[in-house]
């Protein structure tokens, strides 16, 4: 009579049965849950009626495990037979069965949006290719296909671009990734995206705004949409953080905006991560453009209108991204002939306007949402003032100072004095 034990070292749970009067411990790599005990029971109660009916396949059951490879060595037990003439089930669901109880799983701990994104992916890419096969059927044979279809555009099958982005098929198959990786840890069974490499990606400039480019589009936009450009451009916050701004998130008296919210697809929910979460200190023509939105009976009694959101549209609903992109924001930029430009660009024009002011990059990271200033310096390095020097004057008045004598080095280089 078999068992499922735990090995306190390791805090995993592990098989303990007798096979052709051998002792087995095969370990599956499975913290100790009532569910993963269930599980391991369940197939433990297979592997022992396959053993009493002379059918048990030691080496298909447990691939890769040292005592199928001893069993081999001493003639009892045969190769495991082609999985084309043959295929053993051992309690292994399949992929679609699998992946829906991974998504129910996870999706608790996710914002909506990604949960959208997360359901198109499985929907369009990864149902269609695996969730007929069994888990054990998806090795990295399949996998390395499945991507190269992806960027064939023979092989479209339904997508809305015939060939698919390198930052997009990275996607696609990390959630391939962690499905398996959880299959792994569950069934003991090969990770066939594990070797799989990321595709490079090809580094992207940012396009920020020059400040003649900001004044013609606030002089041309219409005037119910001023003051929610005036804000995009001067606190660099993202799309749905703008849309999701509500009065009681307002100081007038400090000078401050609390970002505790996003509105997107018709939804408000909590920022982005708990970095987002922030205080900015807006400058005054974001101040006046925000006084001017006060709705009528504000100043009277702020409190009534608490959660009205800040910006409206004429219909009296918070802005929706996708209508103003395509309502309001590329009519804008073709009527005045500025080259077409994501509205995020307004949030790297921020950037770069305050690391030219010379504002301290922590402050700046704070503005933004970043925890730290690593993101700041590797997409703005070229913004920030004398980071990344061309002409290499400061290095060469250091030198030459250090061979003349009589410099002194308590200045930084490349800080001009």
């Amino acid at each position: 009579m078999g068992n499922v034990r735990f090995r306190p070292d390791t805090q995993r749970l592990y098989f303990d049965f007798f096979y052709q009067g051998v002792r087995c411990r095969e370990y599956a790599a499975l913290p100790d849950t009532p569910a993963n005990r269930r599980q391991m029971e369940k197939l433990l109660e297979r592997i022992e009626a396959e053993i009493e009916a002379g059918t048990f396949e030691y080496a298909r059951t447990f691939p890769g495990s040292k005592k199928a490879r001893q069993f081999m060595k001493l003639g009892m037990l045969a190769p495991a037979a082609s999985p084309v003439s043959h295929r053993k089930v051992v309690d292994l669901p399949k992929f679609r069965e699998f992946s829906d109880q991974w998504f129910a799983e996870h999706s608790l701990e996710w914002r909506y949006t990604h949960k959208v994104a997360v359901e198109s992916i499985f929907k369009t890419h990864l149902m269609p290719a695996f969730g007929d096969l069994y888990l054990d059927q998806i090795d990295r044979a399949k996998v390395m296909d499945f991507r190269r279809k992806l960027v064939d555009p023979e092989q479209k099958n339904g997508r809305r671009r015939a060939v698919l982005a390198p930052a997009t098929i990275n996607r696609i198959i990390g959630m391939l990734r962690m499905v398996m990786t959880e299959a792994q840890l569950r069934f003991g069974i090969e990770n066939p995206c594990a070797e799989i490499r990321r595709l490079k990606l090809k580094r992207t400039d940012i396009q920020p705004f020059t400040l003649e480019e900001i004044n013609r589009l606030l002089a041309a936009v219409r005037p119910d949409y001023r003051p929610y450009l005036t804000f995009r451009f001067f606190t660099g916050v993202r799309s749905a953080e703008a849309n999701g701004l509500k009065w009681k998130y307002v100081d007038f008296a400090r000078g401050e905006v609390m970002i505790r919210e996003t509105y997107q697809d018709g939804r408000t929910e909590y920022t982005k991560t708990d970095g987002s979460q922030r205080d900015l200190q807006v400058s005054a023509p974001v101040l006046d453009a925000l006084k001017a939105m006060r709705p009528e009976g504000y100043d009277a009694n702020p409190r009534a209108f608490a959660d009205t959101y800040v910006f409206l549209t004429r219909a009296g609903k918070p802005v929706d991204t996708a209508n103003f992109v395509y309502r309001v924001w590329k009519p804008l930029l073709e009527r005045l002939d500025i080259p077409y430009r994501r509205p995020y660009e307004m949030r790297h024009t921020c950037a770069t306007l305050w690391l030219a002011a010379g504002e301290a990059p922590e402050w700046i990271a704070r503005q933004l949402g970043h925890t730290t200033t690593e993101m700041l310096f590797r997409t703005y390095s070229r913004y920030v003032p004398n980071l990344m020097r061309r002409d290499g004057t400061a290095f060469d008045r250091m030198i030459a100072g250090a061979i003349h004598g009589g410099v002194t080095t308590s200045a930084s280089p490349g800080v001009e004095r």
